[in-house]
């Protein structure tokens, strides 16, 4: 399992845990928005992004899932900003936005709206054991 983060405090504090109760992970210290941050093609089997956005990445995320692979995402819409934080535009994600930039994969569930007080939308897809760009 491979973690990643911005927050070098976090990432050290992670991978102690990790360490103290042996658990196979590796936390490392990444600025997903800085140009050059891109994923390995074909590598993940699962990705988890949980109250982040960077629309650039996308591409990046859904390229490292291997066919077969699950994407697991949720983060803050648009309507979050009402509510307190983010109130950022460029962190908060527009009505239908997600499904329609995971629309390379199939959409195993997908759910908007109020949830435990946050307005969030979240999906669930698969990328296609058959990639249909080859199709």
């Amino acid at each position: 399992t491979t973690a990643v983060d911005r927050g070098a405090d976090l990432i050290a504090a992670l991978n102690a845990d990790a360490s103290r109760l042996h658990l196979p992970l590796q936390a490392d210290v990444v600025d997903l928005e800085s140009a050059s941050c891109q994923f390995t093609a074909d590598t993940y089997d699962v990705i988890v992004v949980v109250h982040y956005l960077h629309r650039p990445l996308f591409p990046s995320l859904l390229g490292a899932l291997r066919p077969g692979g699950v994407l697991v995402y949720e983060t803050f819409t648009r309507a979050q900003a009402a509510r307190g934080h983010p109130r950022n535009p460029e962190f908060l994600l527009e009505p239908g936005e997600l499904v329609m930039r995971v629309q390379s994969l199939d959409v195993l569930a997908s759910r908007e709206g109020d949830y435990e007080g946050r307005m969030v939308a979240s999906v669930i897809a698969r990328r296609r054991s058959i990639d249909s760009r080859l199709i």
